[in-house]
């Protein structure tokens, strides 16, 4: 079975077709395709091919199932005996990806 490490959004994924990542934010809509072109390895098997940094040529293609907000991430900050303590949260937007063919 074939596989790739691609990068998207500072992040490293390994993938294979018919897998569904989440990823940060991209600008697509719902059931567009999209080719992400940063694959640092890609294998099948025993072989492995490493890029410097990118293989030329690869490309991992997959379609957008969902653009979607992350579960709520809560920073409680605070200093004992001061009085002081802040609460602060953001959730982040993903998107949901299906590999279709690397």
């Amino acid at each position: 079975m074939a596989y790739a490490i691609i990068k998207t959004g500072g992040k490293q994924y390994r993938v294979a077709a018919g897998d569904k990542i989440d990823v940060e934010k991209l600008d697509a809509s719902v059931g567009d395709t999209v080719t992400l072109g940063e694959v640092l390895a890609s294998g099948e098997g025993d072989s492995l091919t490493i890029g410097s940094p990118f293989i030329d040529g690869a490309k991992v293609v997959a379609k957008v199932v969902d653009q979607f907000r992350d579960k709520k991430v809560i920073a409680f900050k605070f200093k004992r005996r001061k009085g002081f303590h802040k609460t602060k949260g953001h959730r982040r937007h993903l998107t949901r990806l299906e590999i279709v063919s690397i």
